[in-house]
Parts: C-alpha cells; sequence; structure tokens
C-alpha cells in the first residue's frame, strides 16, 4: 500500500503534493497531503482522506470506502469486498465514479 502512494506522485511534484496510507488496527486510509497555501496557516501540510480499506478477519475480505465532504467514510458500492486489496487499490486508481480523486 505504501509503495503504491509512493509511485501515485511523480518525484518533481513530491514538494506540492503526496500521498500517503495512515494505518490502523483494522483499516487503512489513504490521504492527499499539500503543503500550507499561506504561511499565516502554520507549518503543517493538510490531509484530506481519499479512500479507506477496512480488513474483515471472519471473511478475510478488504472493502473499499469513499470520504464525504465531512470526511465520513461511506461503502463503495460499486465493487464487492475481495480478499485481494490491489482490486480495491485498482479501482481507487482508475476512480470511475470520481468519488476518489474528485
Amino acid at each position: 500500500m505504501r509503495r503504491w502512494c509512493v509511485r501515485r506522485v511523480p518525484d518533481h511534484v513530491r514538494n506540492r503534493v503526496r500521498v500517503e496510507c495512515e494505518i490502523a488496527s483494522r483499516h487503512l486510509t489513504i490521504v492527499e497531503c499539500r503543503p500550507p497555501w499561506d504561511e499565516r496557516v502554520g507549518a503543517e501540510w493538510t490531509r484530506a482522506p481519499v479512500a479507506r480499506f477496512r480488513y474483515t478477519k471472519a471473511q478475510q475480505t478488504w472493502t473499499l470506502y469513499w470520504p464525504d465532504r465531512n470526511a465520513r467514510f461511506h461503502l463503495y458500492q460499486q465493487l464487492a469486498p475481495s480478499p485481494h486489496v490491489e482490486v480495491l487499490l485498482h479501482e481507487v486508481e482508475q476512480d470511475p465514479t470520481a468519488l476518489f480523486w474528485g
């Protein structure tokens, strides 16, 4: 997942945007990071969620979720859960519904 995030952004623009993966016990969240647009805001980069992948141990599957404008996650119903997270990553990368990258 982290390798996928690094490959998502070309080296020459990493000072303007990064894609990172936040890891929790039962899910992974892909976030888009941007530098401060105004020095009065501070030095911290902003972090906006792009997608969340939840793992269900009992079924051994990953399920994809998309964030709304309030960063609340909703089940992505266009793709069934999969034992292979790469299938879900491909859907996020292609973004046929414009729910992930806009």
